[in-house]
């Protein structure tokens, strides 16, 4: 009876929450048209278990948003709103949600810290106007951070970082900007600093301003006080104040001239008004010169208002943000971005947009310039996690998502018709220093896509199955690029591919609770690469009649290992064969890039795609009448031999591990570690806990976790990361094939 009360209250606290999420977004649908300086688009990015979503969450609860705030380990915060996510208390897909912060639009973006997912950050990362970067205080940048922060550089996306959990008794402020500053290699701004006594944060002082934050515990820190600091009243505090400011002022004028010929003209650091350091570190951030630093307790409910001050202030809107500048050859054209799709049970595929140029309106036509077809858009949303708010249009600038977009996938870019395409590719191609990169990377193909280290086979429980199975794994594939569904055509099995073992059993888990599809996973397999060990030329001919017609290709070609370049196909341009080749159509081009592909796609040792690969078209006659598929057969066939004569060898992929233990196990670990073919890169210290950094084959990690706990007596954790592929010894390589095929090599 009691447990029966409980879950309806439960029920009730859910059902509250979600009401006051609707009411907030029909009040804000009203008020859609926002100015545009009033705008910000932010990701929230991180290692795993910093602290994200709990920020999110506060974030929420503090802009009036929802009226109860959720915890992680209870499983009902906004963001995670995925069964697993809720089980697990990890974030596994990227969650939009927009609300309200001091006459402000925050569109914003909780990302997962798994590096299993770091597809998800990618995909998102290309329509951020910038980025808070959380980091824990007791251990500074990590594993995953520092991929986080590499995928923003990419993006040249302005950041700023929260140092979260400061009111654990470990926590260190100052070895978190040394981390910053090392492992980042940028310029730590640290705004703030902490006041610390035995039982954890007690407050935090705003060096700009020289106040002093406190945050009440009653009202879940709604409510905070700012008190200006004074030599007599606060003694020491004060004097670590003026010593910070005047750091904080000597490290700006290092990296921006303005404030520099102030200081200089006043002839003093600590004479800087503050409205003219925020000026200077909004300035620094947003040309990439520097990262302001603040802190808090988002568990605690400390520092998260100040965090959400500090993105109005030093992190850009859209009309400022200079990769959103490219669009204006759009000009009052529709430019809009794909960044995500979800199959929501009620409204179907819903695609994310980030919205450059242009309205977005509900019902309308749009013309995907990278798949060069029209397509008619539904309805239109406003995201709040897995709740949307119907709108009838969206203005430029800011974050939506529309139903009815039935081929439009990540990194698709829409714009209102083809001549609109042609006009802004036209009009970006006169700009004055745009180069042919700048026009691909607008008009390419969007988020980089990276390559799976994991596969297994997945099969349905009966026959009847295999139909949804396959449509199941269309959607899912459309949601997630990293995952990669392939037919093994020796075995005729459905084939996975994907970024670790836990995103494997995501999928599979996903598949069994929302397509009700009991599916069996095969064992995990090495997603292992072959290459060319000598460089080899030779002829292949093809002949073959079929009824009246004779189907001939003769072929030469050349294949060499050690190639870098991004065309694996190229065409011998020497003069004794540069006449023919120049005479090849770029439809039996077209055909030839295929037998190409197939012949990678799977080497002659075990299967594996060739990789590290340049193959040479010396020759190709083809016969009158010859089917299209005899031409692709032949230079695969042609390829096929090429890989057999020059032989290829099996290349694994190699992993950045980073273990964290205490120092009485880190020997173990190290010995461990000898075991498995590690190259110990470095032994660090973060407080009490040692760090291991090491180059590890991903075969040797299999099961790491459990062997881990075991050693460490469970206190031991582990984060990897994807660094290369490496060639195996002859020993290794046996032991490998003899895994995967059970025989032995």
């Amino acid at each position: 009876m009691l447990r029966r009360k409980l879950l309806k209250q439960f029920t009730w606290c859910k059902f509250r929450r979600r009401s006051l999420s609707t009411e907030n977004h029909v009040k804000h649908s009203e008020k859609n048209e926002v100015d545009l300086s009033r705008v910000r688009n932010i990701g929230i990015l991180a290692h795993i278990d910093a602290g994200k979503t709990t920020t999110t969450e506060r974030m929420l609860f503090y802009s009036g948003t929802i009226g109860n705030m959720g915890e992680v380990h209870h499983g009902n915060t906004v963001t995670d709103y995925m069964d697993q996510e809720r089980q697990r208390g990890i974030t596994i897909t990227s969650a939009a949600v927009t609300f309200g912060w001091k006459n402000h639009r925050f569109n914003l973006i909780d990302t997962p810290g798994h590096i299993d997912f770091t597809m998800e950050v990618e995909q998102t990362l290309n329509v951020m106007d910038g980025a808070v970067v959380v980091l824990d205080g007791s251990a500074g940048v990590e594993a995953q951070t520092l991929t986080v922060w590499r995928q923003a550089d990419r993006y040249a996306l302005p950041r700023i970082i929260y140092v979260n959990k400061m009111d654990r008794l470990d926590a260190n402020f100052n070895y978190c900007i040394s981390s910053v500053e090392s492992k980042l290699e940028t310029t730590a701004l640290p705004a703030q600093i902490p006041i610390q006594d035995s039982s954890g944060l007690t407050g935090i002082v705003d060096v700009l301003t020289m106040q002093l934050l406190t945050f009440e515990k009653k009202n879940e820190g709604k409510k905070y006080q700012r008190v200006e600091l004074t030599e007599e009243k606060d003694g020491s505090i004060w004097e670590r104040a003026m010593e910070a400011r005047s750091k904080l002022t000597d490290k700006l004028s290092g990296v921006d001239d303005r404030l520099a010929e102030l200081v200089i003209e006043q002839e003093s650091l600590d004479k800087i008004p503050a409205q003219i350091l925020v000026e200077s570190m909004r300035r620094c951030t947003i040309a990439g010169k520097g990262v302001p630093l603040l802190l808090g307790s988002s568990y605690k409910n400390a520092g998260v208002q100040p965090l959400m001050d500090g993105v109005i202030l030093y992190l850009p809107s859209p009309e400022s943000n200079s990769s959103a500048k490219q669009f204006h050859c759009f000009g009052d054209n529709l430019a809009a971005r794909a960044f995500k799709v979800v199959h929501d049970k009620h409204k179907g595929a819903l695609t994310f947009l980030r919205i450059y140029s242009g309205t977005f309106k509900q019902g309308q036509r749009v013309f995907n310039v990278q798949k060069e077809n029209t397509e008619q858009c539904g309805k239109l949303f406003e995201a709040y996690a897995d709740e949307y708010s119907e709108v009838a249009a969206i203005e430029r600038g800011n974050i939506a998502a529309v139903s009815g977009l039935k081929l439009t996938t990540s990194g698709d870019l829409l714009t209102t018709s083809a001549t609109a395409a042609s006009q802004a590719k036209r009009a970006m191609q006169k700009q004055n220093n745009t180069t042919n990169e700048d026009v691909e990377s607008l008009f390419g193909t969007g988020a980089r896509v990276p390559n799976p280290v994991f596969f297994c086979s997945i099969e349905p429980p009966s026959i009847s199955y295999q139909v949804p199975l396959d449509t199941a794994l269309e959607q899912l594939q459309r949601e997630d690029p990293s995952l990669r569904v392939t037919q093994d055509a020796e075995t005729g099995q459905t084939v996975l591919s994907g970024m670790g073992e836990l995103h494997l059993e995501i999928i599979a888990e996903r598949i069994r609770s929302e397509f009700k599809i009991d599916v069996d996973l095969g064992p995990l397999q090495i997603a292992y690469k072959e290459t060319l060990q000598t460089a080899v030329k030779d002829t292949h001919v093809t002949s073959h009649r079929i009824g009246s017609t004779t189907h001939s290709v003769q072929t030469t070609m050349s294949i060499e290992p050690n190639y870098k370049g991004e065309d694996v196909l190229r065409l011998d341009r020497t003069p004794d064969s540069v006449a023919h080749t120049n005479a090849i159509s770029p439809r039996i081009l077209q055909l030839a890039k295929k037998g190409v592909n197939a012949a990678l796609n799977n080497g002659p040792k075990l299967g594996c795609p060739v990789i590290n690969v340049g193959v040479t078209l010396h020759w190709l006659e083809i016969g009158k009448g010859t089917s299209t598929t005899m031409i692709s057969a032949t230079i695969t066939q042609c390829l096929h031999k090429l890989l057999r004569t020059g032989g290829t060898m099996l290349l694994e992929p190699i992993m950045q591990l980073e273990v964290v233990t205490s120092e009485e196990t880190v020997s173990l670990v190290i010995s461990d570690l000898s075991r498995r073919r590690a190259q110990i890169q470095q032994i660090g210290s973060r407080g009490r806990s040692k760090i291991v950094y090491a180059l590890t084959p991903l075969s040797e990690l299999l099961g790491y976790s459990k062997s881990l706990r075991t050693l460490t007596s469970g206190a031991g954790s582990f984060s990897i990361e994807f660094n290369h592929y490496q060639e195996m010894g002859a020993l290794e390589e046996r032991q490998a094939i003899e895994r995967v095929t059970g025989f032995a090599h």
